[in-house]
Formats: structure tokens, sequence, C-alpha cells
């Protein structure tokens, strides 16, 4: 899939500089870069669900039992 992303002269100069040092293409380092950004972000979704049951007043195995009975 392409995507149109619009970037400033200092970020295309910038990317250029880092893929001619790395001899990779720009679009090679744009797709690390998103990468890097959605795994950044996946691990703090899993950390940001520690603890959330802890608030709840019924046990986590009372509730699921509870539930179950409705089928």
């Amino acid at each position: 899939m392409r995507a149109l992303v619009d970037m400033n002269d200092a970020q295309v100069e910038a990317l250029d500089a880092l893929a001619k040092r790395v001899r990779r293409s720009r679009a090679a380092l744009i797709r690390a870069a998103i990468d890097d950004y959605l795994e950044s972000h996946r691990s703090e979704q899993v950390e940001e669900g520690f603890g959330l049951w802890g608030e709840r007043e019924i046990d986590g195995v009372v509730y699921q039992e509870n539930v179950r009975r409705e089928w």
C-alpha cells in the first residue's frame, strides 16, 4: 500500500542524509520508523491493562463463572 506523507524540507534533507549514510532507501527508513512507533505504543497498551481488574469488587473467577452461567 502506498501512503502520501507531507514532510518539511528539513525532514526530507535529514532523512536523505540518513538514508545515504546507512545505505537504505528513504522508503525503508520510513517503514522502519513506523514499525518502531507502532511497537512502542503496543507495549504501552499492554502495560496500561495491568491492574484494571483490581478496582472491581468481584473476583475475576467469580465474575467469569457468573457470565458463563448466562449461556
